[in-house]
């Protein structure tokens, strides 16, 4: 398992478009992977379950991945989280 903080830099947040993106590189892949928020976490992998989580900017979310590309997977989400989606 691993795990790492990043903090969402965009000012939206995690709303519709941004959170595509993060859905389709999270579905790159083949670790079980998981947001997580305040203690709440969700699969990575689900549109709904990641928009439900309400992430605005500013917030520090937890990526998690347990498999065997585990450490690609968090650090691929983590530098696209960091990018700011290119907004």
């Amino acid at each position: 398992m691993y795990v790492k903080e990043v903090l969402v830099q965009n000012k939206a947040g995690l709303h519709a478009r941004p959170a595509t993106f993060f859905i389709q590189k999270a579905n790159e892949y083949k670790s079980t992977i998981l947001v997580e928020k305040e203690e709440r976490s969700v699969n990575a992998k689900s549109l709904l379950g990641v928009l439900s989580l309400g992430i605005i900017g500013g917030t520090t979310i937890k990526i998690i991945a347990d498999g065997s590309d585990e450490n690609e997977a968090v650090e691929g989400l983590v530098a696209l989280v960091e990018s700011g989606f290119t907004e």
